[in-house]
């Protein structure tokens, strides 16, 4: 069995993390202000998907701060999963917070409020900037970590939705139609909802210890089965620690026992070099001796001892 290694795929990108974080509060605190000053509900949505944002970037550091710490008896497999716990929570508070949004929008339709199309388009321009510019800081860290990956297709949603009330503020500038700032909000809420759903599945994969989506099952028994010396695999099972850790247990029947060292050493370099499967745990078995089972109508057949037929012999 392999060792764990110790840093994770989030607390390699912490510094990134860090300094979106950072540009992410600032501008969260001036679409608060300027969502209440100019009564637009689009961008108070824009604010509260911005918060997301900030608690997603949160989580990430300290689920990237847990993750380091060392397993112990009680935690064997050390605290990898806060990170997926993490992206967990960010999914489920996103959820809420469409819901929210979409709530308060029909409510707006029904009875619409004065909005300030000029300062609402200014913050609005801050608040898609600033969006873009964490999109960026993130891009290339977000294909290893799934608290990563969450916070990044935040930031673009985010940015998108910053858009669209840029959009709401130049109809309301420029027409006075205020009915746009709750269509486009309604817009936001509806735009959130299938990319964290997608999120929302990914965690619970890794959580119910589901195989990663992007190996096939299939494909590594093929694998092992056909390795020198290998006669064939049962109790094969891959699941994902965290983001870019996957881990696998198998028994494997050999041919002969004696160099099962060696069978070990080609079985851990396959599973690295073609699925990336680090964390292996193996178990080498030694195929019974065959057995002849004489049956009621006088025929037999030989096969592995130990194993039973449908008709109740062995």
């Amino acid at each position: 069995m392999t060792s764990l290694p110790r840093e994770t795929a989030a607390g390699r990108s912490r510094g990134v993390l860090l300094r979106t974080l950072a540009l992410a509060s600032g501008v969260l605190a001036v679409e608060v202000a300027g969502g209440l000053w100019t009564g637009s509900l689009a961008l108070l949505a824009d604010a509260a998907h911005m918060l997301t944002d900030v608690g997603g970037l949160v989580l990430a550091l300290f689920a990237s701060w847990v993750a380091t710490r060392p397993p112990t008896p009680e935690k064997t497999y050390g605290y990898y999963r806060v990170e997926i716990l993490a992206a967990l929570v960010n999914a489920l508070v996103l959820l809420g917070v469409a819901g929210a949004i979409l709530v308060e929008a029909s409510h707006r339709i029904v009875e619409p409020r004065e909005v300030l199309g000029g300062p609402m388009l200014g913050v609005a321009t801050l608040g898609l900037a600033a969006n873009l510019g964490g999109a960026w800081l993130l891009r290339a860290d977000a294909p290893a970590s799934l608290s990563v990956r969450a916070v990044y297709l935040e930031a673009l949603s985010d940015a998108l939705s910053s858009l669209g009330v840029i959009v709401a503020g130049l109809v309301v500038l420029l027409s006075g139609w205020t009915l746009a700032d709750p269509l486009v909000s309604a817009a936001i809420g509806v735009f959130i909802v299938p990319r964290t759903w997608g999120l929302l599945r990914q965690a619970v994969n890794v959580l119910l210890e589901g195989t990663p989506s992007h190996l096939a099952l299939e494909e590594v028994e093929r694998a092992l089965a056909a390795a020198s010396g290998v006669r064939r695999v049962h109790d094969l099972h891959v699941w994902t620690l965290t983001s870019g850790r996957e881990a696998m247990s198998a028994h494997v029947v050999v041919e002969d026992l004696a160099g099962g060292e060696r069978i070990l050493e080609r079985l851990h370099a396959l599973l690295h070099a073609r699925f990336g499967i680090d964390h292996t745990t193996i178990q080498l078995e030694r195929e019974p001796p065959a057995v002849l089972t004489i049956k009621a109508d006088g025929t037999a057949r030989r096969d592995p001892a130990g194993r039973y037929h449908g008709d109740g012999q062995r």
